[in-house]
C-alpha cells in the first residue's frame, strides 16, 4: 500500500499540538529517560514503541474505564485505547525529532457484527514511512517494531470490509478525536467508536 502524507511538509510531522503535546514535561521526561538508554534514533524509536506497547495497558484489556486522549495524560495515567496509545507514541517520537504520523485501519468489531476504526502510528526512517501498532500484545496479537515489513496487530481482510487507510495524518482524525473527547468513560466510547473514516 502506498502511504500518503496529509501534509507534504515533513516538518508538520514533528509539531506539538493539544493532543500530541510533546512539549509537556511528562512527555519530555519519558523521552529523556528512553533516549538516555538508546544508542541511536532507531534504538530510541524501538524503545519508545516497546514502552508504549508494553507498559501502558490497553484499557479494553485491563478494564480501565478512563479515556485519556492527550499524550501526556496517557503517559501519566498509564492507560488508553489504541488511539490514545498512538498519540503517546507519536509524541515520544516527535520529542526526539523523529517524524511520526497517525494512521488508521477499519477492522471488524463486536465479533464481526460491525466495524471500528483502529489507530496506528507511522514513523519515518531512511526516506520512507513504516507503520507500527503500539496497541499492546495479548493472546493472538503479536505486534512488533519493524522497518523490514509490517508487524501489525491485524491485517485487514477485504472480504470482511476491513480497510487499511493510506493517509498519514499530522493530527488525530476529527472523527476519532471527537469520539474520545465526548466519551465519559470507555463503555460510552465503545458505543460511539468511529466505524469508518
Amino acid at each position: 500500500m502506498q502511504l500518503i502524507q496529509q501534509d507534504p511538509d515533513l516538518s508538520a510531522y514533528l509539531a506539538a499540538d493539544e493532543v500530541i503535546d510533546h512539549d509537556h514535561p511528562v512527555v519530555r521526561d519519558a523521552a529523556a529517560r528512553l533516549a538516555g538508554r538508546a544508542a541511536d534514533s532507531y534504538a530510541y524509536a524501538q524503545a519508545a514503541f516497546e514502552f508504549v506497547r508494553d507498559t501502558i495497558p490497553h484499557s479494553a484489556d485491563s478494564g480501565d474505564p478512563r479515556v485519556p486522549w492527550r499524550a501526556s495524560d496517557v503517559l501519566r495515567q498509564r492507560t488508553g485505547t489504541c488511539y490514545a496509545k498512538a498519540h503517546a507514541l507519536a509524541a515520544l517520537l516527535r520529542a526526539e525529532d523523529i517524524p511520526a504520523a497517525l494512521c488508521y485501519q477499519r477492522l471488524a468489531h463486536d465479533g464481526g457484527h460491525g466495524h471500528a476504526v483502529h489507530g496506528l502510528v507511522a514513523v519515518r526512517f531512511h526516506g520512507a514511512w513504516h507503520r507500527q501498532d503500539p496497541r499492546g500484545n495479548k493472546p493472538g496479537v503479536d505486534a512488533r517494531f519493524s522497518l523490514e515489513g509490517e508487524r501489525l496487530a491485524w491485517i485487514p481482510d477485504g472480504k470482511s470490509n476491513e480497510v487499511d487507510y493510506p493517509v498519514l495524518y499530522v493530527e488525530p482524525h476529527p472523527a476519532v478525536l471527537g469520539a474520545l473527547r465526548a466519551a465519559r468513560d470507555r463503555p460510552a466510547l465503545r458505543q460511539t467508536l468511529p466505524t469508518a473514516l
